[in-house]
């Protein structure tokens, strides 16, 4: 007979990393078609600042991620010191060329390539700026002002959207959770996680609220909430009882806590108390293996999306 506290545990638990599996599988399918038909592939562009160990990880992921499904990949690694003006030219260098004819990609047949600029940029940089520089037929990151303006405006539809507010929505719909005439609150409103997927909901018809440090009682306003979307940045933030009974919770926070059992020191946890929230919750993401492998699964997606857009026209 299973325990009392067994029994509790009732939420089911979305598996990130097995869905991101599926969607890359789908990808690599659609990668070999247009490889097929048009004897042309996706690319990626990866501009990176620098030589920051996370920021150089993060790459490296993509990068295998890119080779994964056929997508060709290339890094521009660019000094620490590099002026902002320099920078700037290389995203229009990009920019300029469809295919990106740069020595690397000469024999390659790229039908499309994306640009991203791996965040953060050093303090002397004005990431804004360069942003603003990327062609949004290219911004696969999906932050170019455009893409996130249309986002915001009904009967608008941007040419990308955000990765990991994407990939939020996406584990929503592939775990068959509805959003439409939901409740739905997102927790935090950084440009990045918080705003974006606040917007995503709204065109997916749930009625949203945002919480973030400035609002009062957000317990009772977390509790209301069919969806919970946390990007707070917050370690254990969200506890059992500020969930409803039921309510779908995505967990977009990763933060290190202290943990001298572990060799590292430390381990990664999310903004919700994940064992409290699956005696609560009807679904969970648990951290890490949430939302952190769908961000890549969602850049490879547009990348894709970007480059048949180009073959159609």
């Amino acid at each position: 007979m299973a325990s009392s506290e067994e029994e509790q545990k009732k939420a089911t638990i979305i598996d990130g990393k097995a869905i991101a599996h599926t969607i890359r599988s789908e990808i690599a399918s659609e990668v070999q078609q247009l490889s097929t038909k048009h004897g042309k592939v996706p690319g990626l562009a990866v501009i990176i600042v620098g030589s920051r160990k996370d920021s150089q990880s993060y790459v490296n992921m993509k990068r295998k991620a890119c080779a994964e499904v056929g997508i060709k990949s290339y890094d521009i690694n660019l000094p620490e010191k590099v002026p902002e003006a320099e920078l700037i030219q290389k995203v229009q260098e990009l920019n300029a060329h469809p295919d990106i004819h740069v020595l690397a990609f000469v024999l390659l047949k790229i039908s499309f390539a994306g640009i991203l600029v791996q965040l953060p940029l050093p303090a002397h940089i004005n990431e804004e700026n360069v942003l603003n520089e990327i062609s949004i037929e290219k911004d696969v990151d999906g932050f170019h002002p455009l893409n996130i303006g249309k986002l915001g405006m009904k009967g608008r539809d941007p040419l990308f959207q955000p990765c990991t507010p994407k990939g939020c929505l996406e584990l929503l719909s592939r775990s068959g959770i509805s959003v439409k005439s939901k409740r739905a609150v997102v927790v935090g409103r950084s440009n990045i996680v918080g705003l974006p997927v606040a917007l995503l909901l709204l065109k997916a018809d749930a009625t949203v609220t945002v919480v973030h440090s400035r609002t009062t009682d957000s317990e009772s306003i977390i509790r209301e909430a069919d969806i919970i979307i946390a990007a707070a940045g917050q370690a254990n933030m969200i506890k059992g009882d500020w969930i409803k009974p039921g309510a779908a919770v995505i967990d977009v926070g990763t933060n290190a806590v202290d943990d001298p059992s572990r060799k590292s020191g430390y381990r990664l946890v999310g903004d919700v108390d994940f064992e409290q929230a699956c005696k609560v919750a009807g679904w969970v993401t648990p951290v890490p293996g949430g939302v952190g492998p769908m961000t890549v699964a969602m850049l490879l997606k547009n990348t894709l999306d970007g480059a048949k857009r180009k073959i159609e026209q």
